[in-house]
């Protein structure tokens, strides 16, 4: 008997509908089946068994369990050959298996074996969201939750790619519809079953993937730049009183605004640490000395950190700890230095390198020691306060949620009550479907230990989805790690006149946008809009822009000026590693204000070279945007991102080379289509903590 039970190979997509009773299989299965003019297979044991009811009125037994498999694997394969490309199947043995097991705790051997074996390109579990009807086989209404539980039991047991469909009718159509056409999309790109169904778990666009895949075929062509942006030629130097006059025009206007400061908070803190981690990796205390260690490795920064080590804000807690220790005092100078590390680094311990930045201490004062999230609070009431209310909004990895609460719960009651405000706190993380697949060296996709696909993060370029998810008129972007001991009126100053700046240039741009929607312009206001366009926004026009049209005219303004808007802190360049302020030329020809990192430029081409090496400004990633449109409405942010700006990388996992792929980063690619400014602000705005002995700078000490 078992060769009739054998199920016809085909290369056509075989869907199969499965779930307890009364959960739309068959309304599903009929309905797709015609919107893609192919054959629907229906449910072989419905019509046996009503046929059994109908003429004996006696239900299933167990010696039904075979003519029925028999039946729907015959109709399954008789379908085969009227198909077209899809064949929809309302049910199949898995449900077999399930029914016998849940009516008869067991299940027939071959029926178990053929249950497994059989394949599908997906299976959709239907749930039970949807109300019971009664008929006359069904009888199960008040365990539908456990009999829901079997037959995802079962998928898991025999290791099928299922998805779970919910929602009402039309949801489920349009859910499975979509869905379908992901799978025909995911095949034709060579990817199994199992790999789409991991890939729609994670969330990740079947169109991204394709375009990522493509990325890393053809490569990403480095940037043209066309020179260096420089004072008076694409950066502003307002003098002290300027900026306190847009400070002062800022404070005027800003509490009929949503303000909103956004750190950016998700990263471990393990490059912080980096140079420690390999000393405590690579010195062995038996056989070697650290001033030995440091000799043959030019370890300079080990050298400097041993020297501050007690200007550290978390040197006295850890002194305090090792000094519990009866032989402390007995330990050489090198012994008591390598415990510190040890302290300071293993999990045991502080286990500072796998924290994220935010929770670290990182600043003494007389009666606390503060961590940059303190420090973030403490500047949030300052310029990111409208009326008594100021709101702050940190990006954070989810298990480091608790850490983030816990310090904001001890430290917010005291800020609040000395700047007479209420901090409202918000937290998003990275969403997942921002992860961007990773490829071997021959650009297939990775896989693990397991054979899954492997997707790796995709840089702070995501971000740009959170930004996008925020209400607000104006957003403060400054990151987890650039804060100061001190002078944080100095640093508010400066934010506040770079809002002022902002706020200035928007509603002029407001009052244009306005009067082109209520056709109240003039040629003779089209001339003061192309020169305030040039000599305040920055933005190069077409040189052939008088022949065009009146209403094309107002249509090309209209483009250019209706986009989200960003004024950029710059600090001189004094070899900090990142990017910089320059003109460049995209693939259209037209050139335009960015930034860019060293990454994103032909290094190897001296004329770009050159260019680079003479740039005068480091951008220390201090913004402030404006991303509502002239009716109060939210941009969509993914509509200004420069999709060729991401960045490829190569990396390791368990010895096997693999490449990546960055998303274009939030302040560069993701912001290209911007109108950007740039403005120098003092060098004292930018204190990164890059290393954990950046907090030896004087602006990090008391």
């Amino acid at each position: 008997m078992e060769e009739n039970f054998e199920q016809q190979q085909t290369d056509l997509i075989k869907i199969t509908f499965y779930g307890p009773e009364s959960t739309g299989k068959t309304t599903l299965a009929t309905q797709l089946a015609n919107y893609y003019k192919t054959v629907m297979v229906p449910e072989f044991a419905r019509n046996y068994l009503q046929e059994k009811w109908d003429t004996s009125k006696t239900v299933c037994t167990p010696d039904d369990l075979l003519p029925i498999a028999l039946g729907q694997i015959k109709s399954e394969n008789d379908a085969l050959n009227k198909a077209n490309k899809i064949v929809f199947c309302d049910t199949n043995l898995l449900a077999t298996k399930a029914y016998s097991e849940i009516y008869y705790n067991s299940c027939n051997p071959l029926i178990d074996e053929l249950a497994k074996k059989h394949l599908y390109d997906l299976v959709f579990l239907t749930a039970i969201d949807v109300p019971w009807e009664k008929d006359d086989l069904r009888d199960k209404p008040n365990e539908r939750e456990t009999v829901f539980g079997k037959f995802e039991s079962v998928l898991i047991e025999t290791n099928k790619p299922y998805l779970i469909l919910s929602g009402d009718k039309n949801e489920r159509f349009e859910k499975s519809v979509a869905i379908v056409n992901d799978l025909i999309k995911a095949k034709n790109l060579g990817f199994s079953s199992h790999d789409f169904v991991q890939i729609y778990k994670h969330g990740i666009a079947i169109d991204d993937i394709e375009k990522q895949l493509e990325i890393f075929k053809s490569g990403i062509p480095k940037v043209a730049l066309a020179r260096h942006a420089s004072i008076d030629d694409g950066i502003l130097l307002p003098s002290t009183a300027e900026f306190e006059k847009l400070a002062l025009y800022f404070d005027a206007n800003k509490d009929s605004l949503k303000l909103k400061k956004f750190v950016p908070a998700s990263g471990a803190a393990s490059r912080m640490f980096h140079f420690l981690n390999e000393f405590l990796n690579t010195f062995n205390p038996e056989t070697d000395t650290i001033n030995s260690y440091i000799n043959k490795n030019n370890a300079n920064e080990l050298s400097i950190f041993l020297a501050g080590m007690e200007k550290f804000p978390f040197f006295d807690f850890i002194d305090t700890q090792l000094n519990k220790n009866r032989e402390f005092k007995n330990w050489s100078r090198d012994k008591k230095n390598y415990e510190f590390i040890k302290y300071l680094l293993t999990k045991n311990y502080l286990d500072y390198a796998n924290k994220p930045k935010g929770v670290l201490p990182f600043h003494t004062y007389e009666n606390n020691i503060a961590t940059p999230i303190e420090e973030h609070l403490k500047e949030s009431v300052l310029y990111a306060k409208s009326g008594d209310v100021a709101n702050i909004h940190f990006t954070i990895s989810e298990t480091h949620q608790e850490a983030f609460e816990n310090i904001i719960n001890k430290i917010r009651a005291k800020i609040e009550n000395d700047a007479a405000a209420r901090i409202n706190v918000k937290f998003s993380y990275q969403d997942k479907s921002t992860d961007v697949i990773a490829v071997n060296l021959a650009n297939e996709a990775f896989r693990d230990s397991n054979e899954n696909l492997v997707f790796r993060p995709g840089g702070h370029g995501a971000l740009i989805e959170n930004v996008n998810n925020l209400d607000a008129n104006i957003v403060f972007i400054k990151n987890i790690d650039n804060v100061i001991q001190n002078n944080l009126q100095l640093i508010a100053l400066y934010k506040k006149g770079l809002a002022g700046l902002l706020l200035q240039l928007q509603n002029k741009i407001f009052d244009y946008l306005t009067a082109i929607a209520l056709n109240k312009i003039t040629s003779k206001d089209i001339a003061e809009i192309i020169c305030f366009a040039k000599e305040k926004l920055n933005i190069l026009i077409k040189d052939d822009l008088e022949k065009y049209s009146f209403e094309n005219q107002l249509e090309y303004l209209n483009n250019i000026l209706n986009r989200p808007i960003r004024v950029c802190g710059m600090v001189k360049n004094e070899g900090e590693p990142g990017g910089g302020p320059f003109w460049v030329r995209d693939y259209k020809g037209n050139i335009s204000l960015q930034i860019i990192e060293s990454s994103q430029i032909d290094l190897e081409n001296k004329v770009q070279a050159d260019i680079f090496a003479n740039s005068t400004h480091f951008n220390p990633v201090d913004l402030v945007c404006g991303i509502k449109n002239y009716r109060s409405e939210r941009f969509d942010l993914k509509q200004f991102i420069e999709p060729k700006s991401g960045f490829i990388v190569h990396k390791n996992s368990k010895g096997k080379a693999l490449k990546g792929y960055e998303l274009p980063g939030l302040w560069n690619g993701a912001m290209a289509h911007w109108i950007t400014i740039f403005v120098e602000v003092p060098i004292i705005t930018f204190n990164p903590v890059k290393t954990v002995n950046d907090l030896l700078k004087p602006t990090h000490q008391k």
